[in-house]
């Protein structure tokens, strides 16, 4: 398998990962705002809201949960708290929401775990 092949099943299994994740928010009440959301800045896996809180999900597939946290580097938490900001001044229901960060892991043969509040920008 060659590095192609090798990136395209990645991408497969993030997209069948992203998926789960927003039928397993829908499932604990959240409503889905945008998916796959992508602007110049960065983007975000899901946008979904729940009572006055705006979320934006990470979602990260890996071999186990810890890794699913340790998988986003503070790059990578800047450029989804940019789209962030370019999402929120695009959608005006947002703009009296509270907004958190979360990140839900997905591992093979386990149920998707949500990490509620698992960063906060930097000022």
């Amino acid at each position: 398998m060659g590095k192609r092949d090798f990136r395209q099943a990645a991408e497969r299994r993030g997209r069948h990962a992203e998926t789960l994740c927003a039928w397993f928010l829908r499932l604990k009440g959240y409503r889905i705002l945008a998916h796959s959301f992508r602007c110049p800045l960065g983007e975000v896996d899901i946008v979904a809201q729940k009572g006055g809180v705006c979320v934006f999900v990470e979602v990260k597939a890996r071999k186990d949960l810890r890794g699913s946290l340790e998988a986003i580097s503070a790059k990578q938490r800047k450029r989804i708290e940019n789209a962030a900001q370019v999402f929120l001044q695009q959608n005006s229901k947002c703009i009296d929401k509270g907004v958190r960060f979360d990140v839900i892991g997905v591992s093979p043969w386990k149920l998707p775990h949500h990490f509620k509040d698992a960063w906060r920008p930097r000022a």
